[in-house]
């Protein structure tokens, strides 16, 4: 592989670097043993993983006391037993009076700062509030929530009492918010009365409604007046700012075991309701610590943004880098409105350090021309990038017009551990179409279908050691079977990603996709079956099948392929319906590129829509190297997709 460098770190960055400083102190406390050497440390971690992440408890000075550091094996790991800690309290234990904690714009506001002692009154207010409706440790908390300032902290308030929380964004419809939240029955609903997006006002006071009625564990209802325009009327709600009154409150913070759940987060719902993943407040703690500080290289006082809803896993990962004593920046509203140079302006007048986004977000600024180096960002050090594979071109086209002296980070991971477990690393150069490293302490392999590591070959994402920031469980999964079946049905005792991987012989790494059926929209992970449910309620449509491909050039195509009932066409009238529905039930990102009329939708023999199949038809493959026909039930129902040109 002939690998070209884009950028390589200076000796000075090098010397100022979080993670030089540790692997130095890593040296130093092994008596040397360790060599202060990133790769060496790495294959260490890995292979030892409870000496690794007993580590971390020591340079990060976390004051618990432990029986052991790892028992049992995947997916039944125990981390810390004995340990007893609080994620909000170790937020506030590192908060720095010098820097703003917030700063927030939105497409409706300008941006203004929130000081540590702002957030620390108001996280007190909310918590003193949720106690006196009975809020206890355990209790869910559940937010309605676009990314503002007072999402952070419900989150903070809510975890402070060791209570679980979970977030949707507003641009979820109602019926995919109540599909996530009923699962884990809340006590409290925090909600905004509307949103804005791409300049216009969207009103949730009906859906609100809603899921108060539909909600039947809901002991109270806080509503945030996000939008002057959309009067808060509704009944049994107590508005923001009356909790917020409370100047007097004190900050106090319940200690939890290792292993307490911290919040929920969703999966995309592709084999039928979205699935609860559970984290716990030790195992994000660490990771995020580790992560934060060594992959993303964030310092006190730096300024982090990452462009994200709540309703997406890199919405909790930004909160986590108030743990490095920065300072996160919030934005609400479109990235592409009234262009695609907003999220630049922000970062050149915000004085932005860590700019995040997803891969389509800079391959819509190339395809659209946009130049962020007009703007003069000689604050920002580093761009992440995640959601799908960012191309070769995407990473020429970030040296080339935003900026050349710039560390770039590709970083995958997911909402399963609400992490990277691939990504940045600020000692090893940046290579075109490529990500740096595996993290530390993620023992991550490409395997074949037999099991075997493979190097420089494309397999499946593989992880071979346990990690704490692995899902304690999916919630109302008392048997373990959906959480078994999700990660480890492949290779017994081994977590399987679903990623298709690469490993290049230097160690960086090359992500060609999703393995599994999960569409991969815009960086946004959606569920086919959440379609289904959506478009299969319409009298024309008697079946449908979507998928997403992915092409070379970094694009993607989400064609939706439907059986119409007898009597029905598919007519301007009726694609316009199609998308409509899709948009009001969920987001416009369910909503499919083109609509395509087949006979027949292929099913497995245990009656199951075959989507992987058709994707890899679809991108060129023959029908005997795409699916075992044997397993199907209609195998003739593939011939209509063979004819078919995307």
């Amino acid at each position: 592989m002939n690998s070209r460098t884009l950028w390589s770190p200076s000796p000075e960055w090098l010397a100022q670097a979080n993670l030089t400083h540790y692997l130095h102190w890593l040296e130093k406390e092994s008596g040397g043993e360790i060599a202060a050497n990133y790769q060496e440390a790495w294959e260490w971690s890995a292979q030892q993983p409870a000496s690794f992440w007993e580590s971390l408890v020591k340079y990060f000075d976390l004051r618990w006391n432990y029986n052991t550091v790892i028992q049992g094996k995947m997916p039944h790991t125990r981390w810390f037993e004995g340990a007893l800690l609080n994620y909000a309290e170790e937020v506030f234990r590192r908060a720095d009076d010098r820097f703003p904690a917030i700063i927030f714009q939105a497409e409706h506001l300008p941006a203004r700062e929130m000081s540590w002692n702002e957030l620390r009154q108001e996280v007190a207010a909310l918590r003193e509030y949720l106690q006196n409706l009975g809020v206890q440790a355990g209790d869910r908390v559940v937010g309605y929530l676009p990314n503002i300032p007072q999402a952070t902290v419900a989150l903070l308030a809510t975890l402070s009492l060791g209570a679980v929380w979970s977030c949707c964004s507003p641009d979820f419809g109602a019926s995919s918010v109540l599909e996530r939240f009923v699962q884990i029955e809340p006590k409290v609903l925090i909600a905004v009365n509307g949103y804005p997006y791409g300049g216009k006002r969207f009103d949730r006071r009906t859906d609100v409604h809603n899921l108060q009625a539909q909600l039947s564990t809901l002991n109270g209802t806080v509503m945030i007046a996000y939008l002057d325009e959309f009067v808060v009327n509704l009944p049994n709600c107590t508005i923001w700012t009356e909790i917020m009154q409370n100047q007097n409150a004190p900050l106090s913070f319940t200690p939890v075991p290792f292993a307490h759940p911290i919040w929920v987060l969703y999966s995309s719902g592709t084999t039928g309701l979205p699935k609860a993943i559970t984290h716990s407040h030790g195992g994000m703690l660490l990771e995020h610590l580790k992560y934060l500080h060594f992959h993303n290289d964030v310092h006190p006082g730096e300024r982090f943004f990452w462009y994200t809803t709540t309703g997406w896993m890199m919405w909790n990962f930004v909160q986590a880098a108030l743990l490095s004593r920065a300072t996160i920046v919030l934005y609400d509203g479109s990235p592409g409105y009234p262009d695609l140079n907003v999220l630049w302006k922000i970062a050149a007048e915000l004085q932005i350090n860590h700019f995040g986004t997803s891969a389509a977000y800079i391959l819509s600024c190339m395809k659209a021309g946009v130049a962020p180096s007009s703007f003069g960002l000689q604050h920002l050090r580093s761009i992440g990038v995640t959601g799908s594979p960012l191309p070769p071109e995407g990473f020429s086209w970030v040296y080339e017009n935003v900026k050349s002296d710039l560390w770039l980070c590709s970083i995958s991971g997911g909402t399963d551990v609400c992490t990277a477990f691939v990504g940045g690393n600020p000692l090893w150069p940046v290579y075109v179409g490529e990500i740096q490293c595996r993290t530390l302490g993620c023992a991550m392999e490409s395997w074949d279908e037999a099991g075997n590591p493979l190097i420089d070959q494309v397999g499946e994402m593989v992880i071979t050691q346990p990690m704490p920031c692995m899902p304690v469980k999916f919630w109302n999964d008392l048997d373990f079977r959906k959480y078994t079946a999700s990660y480890f049905d492949t290779y017994p005792g081994v977590w399987r990603h679903g990623d298709w991987l690469q490993i290049t012989p230097h160690h960086s790494l090359i992500i060609l996709g999703r393995s599994d059926a999960t569409l991969n929209r815009q960086g946004i992970r959606i569920g086919t079956s959440e379609i289904y449910r959506s478009v299969e309620k319409l009298p024309e449509i008697l079946d449908s099948l979507i998928v997403n491909i992915e092409k070379e050039d970094g694009s993607s195509v989400m064609p939706l392929f439907v059986v119409l009932m007898e009597g029905a066409m598919l007519d301007e009238a009726l694609q316009k319906k199609i998308a409509q529905t899709l948009r009001t039930d969920f987001s416009p990102r369910h909503v499919p590129d083109l609509v395509i009329v087949v006979a027949e939708i292929p099913y497995t023999l245990s009656g199951k829509k075959m989507e992987l199949p058709v994707k890899k038809i679809l991108m060129g493959k023959s029908i005997e190297q795409s699916v075992n026909k044997d397993a199907m039930r209609n195998p003739l129902a593939l011939e209509n997709f063979k004819q078919i040109t995307i």
